[in-house]
């Protein structure tokens, strides 16, 4: 169900989300969005927070994967630092 309202942009560039939609899409205080544009359209998404049961699973997969291929505590450091060393440049 698409719902539009009006709304507008306070001196301090914030946004009020109508109580409506807050509801509709489950937002409350607190609550993160990414904003995005294409320069003239605007998208707020709501972020969800991943489920601790998924990241449970993530970091058994990766330790499954690190003793497959044999890798220590220092391979995976050094590649930490790696691509930290990448990103900055």
């Amino acid at each position: 169900m698409v719902r539009t309202e009006i709304t507008s942009v306070s001196s301090k560039g914030q946004v009020v989300i109508p109580d409506k939609i807050r509801k509709q899409m489950g937002l409350t205080s607190g609550s993160k969005l990414i904003v995005v544009t294409d320069g003239t359209n605007l998208l707020l998404k709501p972020i969800e927070e991943p489920k601790l049961d998924s990241f449970k699973k993530l970091i058994e997969e990766s330790r499954k994967f690190a003793k497959k291929e044999k890798l220590t505590k220092s391979d995976v450091q050094k590649a930490i630092k790696e691509v930290r060393r990448e990103n900055r440049t």
